[in-house]
């Protein structure tokens, strides 16, 4: 069992950065792929970007490529989203989640691929 608390969201305007903190509780932290989610208002909660347990393999959205970084530090128990270049169709709540099974496969792109969720954190991008 792992405890997810988001931070980091805020309003910002298009063009400008964000890093959004997952901090984790438990022993654990580095036994789980992690992955960060968005939901926009009317929307269901899509796949952002995704890291496996050393940090070794990454994943992204194509909507997201080339602008948003996810990364990991273990010993904080803590998982990022380094956020640059931001639109507003960016604008959302983000979530990150964990994932129990040790394997970094295809799942980690679907939300049905995670046990744990954080609360979530408002990103806000105005043009």
């Amino acid at each position: 069992q792992v405890q997810l608390v988001e931070s980091g969201g805020g309003l910002v305007q298009a063009g400008d950065s964000l890093r959004l903190s997952c901090a984790a509780s438990g022993r654990t932290f580095s036994t789980y792929s992690m992955g960060w989610f968005r939901q926009a208002p009317g929307k269901e909660r899509d796949f952002v970007a995704a890291i496996s347990r050393s940090g070794g393999n990454t994943g992204y959205a194509d909507s997201v490529k080339g602008r948003f970084s996810i990364s990991r530090d273990n010993a904080k128990n803590t998982v990022y989203l380094q956020m640059n270049s931001l639109k507003p169709e960016d604008m959302a709540v983000y979530y990150c989640a964990a994932r129990t099974p040790p394997r970094f496969s295809s799942n980690v792109y679907y939300t049905a691929g995670y046990d744990y969720w954080g609360q979530g954190t408002q990103v806000t991008v105005s043009s």
